[in-house]
C-alpha cells in the first residue's frame, strides 16, 4: 500500500476549520487507498490520522520521543508508531515512507518539513529518480513558495500549491496511476 506523508501544525483543535480539513484529507486518502504518515501527534497530524482511521486506513505515527518527552505517545489514531531520534531523522523516515508529501497549514516545523520533501525532490533528479510529488495546500504556502523560489533560485514547480485537501489528494491520485 502507497503512503503519503502529510505535515501539519501541531495547534488547531476539534471544531476549528482547519482540524476539519485535516479529518478530510485523512479520509480522502483513505478511501484512495493510501496509507498516512505523520508527525503522531495532536493538532492536524492526529486529525488526519482521525480522518484516514475512521476510512479504515493505515495510519503510521512517525514520532520523536527524545525531542518531544512531555508527549506520551503518537495520538490514539495510529495502527503503528515508528520512533525516531531526531527532527531530521522523522521528516526523512516520512518522505522515505512516502509516495508524495502534502504539507498542510503549520508553523515553522511544518515549514521546514516542506523545505525538506521540495529539497529532496530537487535532489532527485541528480540521481535519476523522478521527483516525488510534493503539495501546498493553502494560502500561506502560496506566498513562501514563490519568495523561496525567487530567492534560492530554485524549482518552484516541484511543489504544487493548492487551496484545498480535495485537490491536494487528487494530485497524488492522479500521481500514483501514473497521469
Amino acid at each position: 500500500m502507497n503512503v503519503v506523508a502529510v505535515f501539519g501544525a501541531s495547534s488547531p483543535v476539534p471544531g476549528e476549520p482547519i482540524y476539519d480539513d485535516a479529518i478530510l484529507c485523512g479520509r480522502l486518502l483513505a478511501q484512495a487507498g493510501f496509507a498516512v504518515a505523520t508527525g503522531g501527534y495532536a493538532g492536524l497530524m492526529e486529525a488526519v490520522s482521525l480522518g484516514a482511521s475512521e476510512a479504515g486506513g493505515r495510519v503510521i505515527g512517525v514520532t520523536v520521543p527524545d525531542v518531544f518527552p512531555d508527549r506520551p505517545g503518537g495520538n490514539a489514531h495510529l495502527t503503528e508508531e515508528t520512533r525516531t531520534a531526531s527532527l531530521l531523522e522523522r521528516i526523512h523516515e516520512m518522505v522515505d515512507l512516502s509516495v508524495a508529501s502534502i504539507a498542510l497549514p503549520g508553523s515553522l516545523g511544518t515549514a521546514t518539513e516542506l523545505l525538506v520533501a521540495w529539497n529532496l525532490a530537487y535532489v532527485a533528479r541528480f540521481t535519476g529518480v523522478v521527483p516525488k510529488p510534493v503539495i501546498a495546500v493553502g494560502e500561506q504556502w502560496r506566498r513562501l513558495v514563490p519568495l523561496l523560489t525567487e530567492e534560492l533560485r530554485t524549482d518552484g514547480a516541484l511543489v504544487s500549491i493548492v487551496d484545498t485537501v480535495d485537490e491536494a489528494v487528487q494530485i497524488v491520485s492522479a500521481s500514483a496511476r501514473g497521469q
